[in-house]
């Protein structure tokens, strides 16, 4: 697939956004990145990265706008300009706002709603996959976005993935991630919890692999994220629990999901309460752990 002319300015070259960045820049795009970190700038420029000395002159003629924040409220404040014009202000009518940061899905409406009030086109396209996806280009896109402004993106996604979803208007998308991460969040704690009362009760881990991933309780926190080391020689248990999905990340979403669930009203009991192990869990050292080193914290917490 060619890659299109115009300018893709790439603001927010951190873990994800970075190997994303240097994938569209192998498939000939024409990418100027941005990052407040001077380290993110520094490995961009290693990786072929162009970059701009600030992220109004990264939007400045660029035809798509892509951000990787940390949170709505910096997406937000990036728009707007906290201090004097913002990118909507900075890039040419017209362009075309995809974000792949995960935030808040009425943050992403707002957002969505700001740059549409300005001449331009938005699409939330939150990503699942993790830092091995964004290396790889396999990531997983779920999309909120008009159809027309769908098929804008789908080249640049097609690059950084192996799979979109058009979940619906905007905010869709981030809603489709809350949900998704939830369950997640949810059955890492459950395959957790089993492992560790399948070595009080005696089982080898690999036994109970080899009963839970041909079941009933088969998932992915079982069967390609595995907590235990051994039966998934890819999964982050065999190296120390480096990430894959950092806690800290995976407290961050389930907080969101946190958040939506008490907007929307719905009387749901076991994500709440894995947001409050999370954000213990990122808080008490495993911030930087992958989200499920969780078995350590369940298995300290237990009778020896």
């Amino acid at each position: 697939m060619p890659a299109p002319s115009g300018r893709v300015a790439f603001l927010g070259l951190g873990h994800m956004g970075l190997p994303m960045a240097a994938n569209l820049v192998a498939a000939g795009y024409d990418v100027v990145g941005y990052d407040v970190v001077p380290a993110a700038l520094e490995a961009a420029a290693e990786r072929g990265i162009a970059t701009a000395p600030t992220a109004r002159e990264a939007a400045a003629g660029a035809s798509v706008v892509l951000t990787m924040f940390p949170s709505g409220r910096h997406l937000l404040d990036a728009y707007r300009g906290a201090e004097g014009p913002g990118l909507l202000d900075a890039a040419p009518p017209g362009a075309l706002f995809l974000d792949c940061s995960t935030i808040n899905v009425d943050e992403a409406r707002e957002a969505a709603a700001l740059a549409v009030a300005a001449g331009h086109r938005s699409v939330d396209a939150p990503v699942s996959g993790g830092t091995v996806g964004a290396e790889n280009g396999t990531l997983t896109f779920m999309v909120g976005a008009e159809p027309a402004d769908l098929e804008a993106a789908r080249p640049l996604l097609e690059v950084m993935g192996g799979r979109l979803v058009h979940c619906g208007d905007h905010g869709a998308g981030q809603a489709a991630k809350v949900c998704n991460n939830m369950i997640l969040g949810v059955t890492m704690i459950a395959a957790s919890e089993a492992f560790v009362l399948g070595e009080k009760l005696g089982l080898s881990h690999q036994a109970l692999y080899d009963v839970v991933s041909t079941a009933s309780g088969q998932c992915w926190a079982v069967t390609t994220n595995c907590p235990v080391p051994g039966p998934v020689p890819t999964s982050p248990a065999n190296r120390d629990y480096q990430p894959g999905f950092a806690g800290a990340l995976m407290a961050k979403d389930l907080g969101l999901a946190l958040s939506a669930l008490e907007s929307s009203g719905v009387a749901a009991e076991l994500g709440p309460l894995a947001a409050r192990i999370y954000e213990r869990f990122a808080a008490e050292g495993g911030a930087g752990r992958d989200f499920s080193g969780i078995i350590t914290d369940i298995r300290g917490r237990s009778r020896p």
